[in-house]
């Protein structure tokens, strides 16, 4: 899975609609081989990146869980925390 594709359900607040269309445009860009399509593909890159952000609001307002929602900040600092130990076994 592309790790720039961040996990947008049972958050406090809500995921925006800008995080929706971020995780959207990544997974078209991963799919396609894209990262900026042509003018000849731009229609259906940008057709494909809309009916992808559709699914994943879909896909986020039928999601149902018990969990308590995470808090954004908290789970923003467990990653960076991730990384600076991934980052130090394999440049330290």
């Amino acid at each position: 899975m592309c790790r720039n594709i961040k996990t947008l359900f049972n958050f406090d607040p809500p995921a925006t609609e800008d995080e929706i269309h971020a995780s959207s445009l990544q997974f078209v860009r991963k799919l396609s081989g894209f990262n900026k399509p042509s003018q000849a593909n731009a229609e259906a890159f940008d057709r494909a990146v809309g009916e992808v952000s559709e699914a994943a609001r879909r896909l986020l307002a039928s999601l149902h869980t018990h969990a308590p929602a995470r808090d954004r900040i908290e789970e923003a600092e467990k990653a960076r925390e991730r990384s600076k130990a991934r980052f130090a076994r394999e440049f330290g």
